[in-house]
C-alpha cells in the first residue's frame, strides 16, 4: 500500500506517535540534566550493585550493608539503585554513616520501591539515562551477588573501561563463591575463543572481607588521588 493510499486515520495517528517521540527526547534530555546537577557534589563515590530480591535477612544483605557503612565512613558517597535487596542495603549502611546515601530510582511495573535510607533521592524513567549516572559518578564498583540487572551493570562497566569510553576504575566483585563459575567462564572461554584478551582479566577484582573492598580502593588512587585528571574528564565528557 502507497503512502497515498492509506486511510487518513492511520496516517494521522503516525504523526501523533511521531510527535510523542519527538517531545520524549525532551524528557530524556530533563533526565541527564537534573541528575547531573544533583549529583554533581558527591564525589568521591561508589556505586554498589546486586540484587532486589535479597531479603534483608540474608547473609548478601548484611555483608552489603557493612562494605558501604565503611565506604561511607571512610569518605565515599555511596550510589545504589534505590530500590528493595542489595541496593537498600547499601544505602542503609551509608544512611548511618558519614558520607551521602545517594539512591538512583528507576519506574517500573514491578520489583522496585524507593527505599528508606536515601539522602539524595533521583528518579529515573530511563534505565540508560541511569546507568550513565553510575559510571560517570563512580571512583569504583562493588557488585554483589545478582540476577541479570546485576550483571547488565557490571558487563555495562567492563565494555566501557575496556573500550576506552569511560575512566579505569576498581571493579569488586563479592563473594568468590557466587562469582567463580562466572570468571571461570571468562577464563576458559573467552580468552580461549580470543573474545577477549588474557589482559581484561585485571579489569575485575575479587574480594570477600568488607576492610578489604575499601583498601582495596584506596590503594588503586593512593598515587593520584580520585579526581580525573584532563584526559579523564574529556573521556567523562564523551561517555
Amino acid at each position: 500500500m502507497s503512502l497515498q493510499n492509506k486511510p487518513a486515520m492511520t496516517l494521522s495517528l503516525e504523526k501523533l506517535w511521531s510527535a510523542k517521540e519527538s517531545w520524549r527526547l525532551f524528557g530524556i534530555m530533563a533526565e541527564f540534566v537534573e541528575g547531573t546537577e544533583r549529583l554533581d557534589t558527591i564525589q568521591p563515590a561508589v556505586s554498589i550493585f546486586g540484587s532486589a530480591r535479597t531479603d534483608s535477612n540474608h547473609p548478601h544483605y548484611k555483608l552489603t550493608e557493612q562494605i558501604a557503612r565503611q565506604l561511607s565512613d571512610a569518605g565515599f558517597s555511596v550510589i545504589s539503585g534505590g530500590g528493595p535487596g542489595i541496593m537498600e542495603a547499601a544505602n542503609k549502611g551509608a544512611f548511618y554513616g558519614k558520607s551521602p546515601s545517594v539512591g538512583l530510582n528507576i519506574q517500573l511495573p514491578h520489583e522496585q520501591h524507593r527505599n528508606a535510607y536515601q539522602d539524595i533521592s533521583q528518579s529515573f524513567r530511563h534505565f540508560f539515562a541511569r546507568k550513565y549516572m553510575f559510571v560517570k559518578f563512580a571512583t569504583a564498583y562493588v557488585v554483589m551477588p545478582g540476577g541479570f540487572g546485576t550483571l547488565d551493570e557490571i558487563m555495562e562497566a567492563l565494555t566501557l573501561i575496556q573500550t576506552g569510553k569511560t575512566r579505569k576504575m576498581p571493579i569488586i566483585l563479592v563473594n568468590s563463591e557466587f562469582w567463580k563459575g562466572l570468571i571461570d567462564w571468562f577464563q576458559s572461554t573467552l580468552i580461549t575463543e580470543g573474545f577477549i584478551s588474557p589482559e581484561d582479566m585485571h579489569l575485575v577484582e575479587i574480594i570477600d572481607e568488607p576492610c578489604e573492598v575499601v583498601n582495596a580502593i584506596f590503594k588503586y588512587y593512593e598515587t593520584r588521588g580520585f579526581e580525573p585528571n584532563a584526559k579523564e574528564r574529556e573521556i567523562q565528557l564523551n561517555l
